[in-house]
């Protein structure tokens, strides 16, 4: 399978279950994380968003968004079952 920005950030969800946009800028190469998102969840994903507080290099604090992949065994079987009728 081709590596494109969704293989990766399914991958990264396997190993840390949660990323962040400078994760993915750092981790992954993906400075456009919610657009992949929004892809994944089109496609059935169940990944939610959550409002996290992080520090600035100048010592205050913003909020940045959090995105976590749920239900993944569930997503999977979903996914295949679909795969399936489609004749896939």
């Amino acid at each position: 399978m081709k590596s494109s920005h969704k293989t990766r950030l399914l991958k990264y969800f396997e190993d840390h279950n949660s990323i962040t946009s400078l994760e993915a800028i750092r981790d992954l190469g993906n400075t456009r994380l919610a657009a992949t998102v929004c892809i994944l969840r089109s496609e059935g994903y169940n990944i939610t968003t959550s409002d996290i507080k992080v520090k600035t290099r100048w010592g205050s604090t913003t909020t940045v968004a959090k995105y976590t992949l749920k239900d993944r065994q569930k997503t999977f079987f979903k996914r295949m079952a679909e795969g399936y009728a489609r004749g896939l």
